[in-house]
């Protein structure tokens, strides 16, 4: 196709179809541009959010880490300090061993895949490298 088009009341129906089939083309060629721009601006938004988000978790991280050293601190009031940071260390190794436990719990609670579904996914796996088989 030249770029000159005939007009649709002169046209041939050979001639329509080639230029709805030029359209057509034409048209997913720049829906899949928009959609590619899109998803770069959706893209670059959501790389900002989770860098926002790494530098929220990065200070939470040492925020905690000046709690713990301000709770050895007051503890080290009345006790050693190296005895206060014993009991400290103590006390974050109960806690992350709760944690363990927690999380162990709630993995070993998660269910297996529906056999029914298993078995319907294989069968349409078989149904389509074989074909039908009615």
């Amino acid at each position: 196709m030249t770029g000159a088009r005939t007009p649709t009341s002169e046209a041939s129906t050979g001639e329509l179809i080639a230029q709805a089939t030029g359209d057509i083309s034409t048209l997913i060629r720049n829906e899949i541009q928009l959609a590619k721009q899109d998803l770069a601006t959706s893209g670059k938004r959501l790389g900002v959010g989770a860098g926002m988000f790494g530098v929220a978790g990065t200070l939470a991280l040492y925020g905690l880490g000046a709690l713990i050293a301000a709770a050895i601190l007051g503890i080290a009031e009345e006790l050693d300090a190296w005895l206060a940071a014993l009991i400290v260390g103590g006390g974050l190794f109960v806690l992350a061993g709760l944690a363990a436990l927690v999380g162990k719990m709630r993995v070993s609670r998660v269910a297996e895949p529906p056999k029914e579904r298993v078995a319907s996914v294989k069968a349409d796996v078989a149904a389509a490298r074989h074909g039908a088989t009615s």
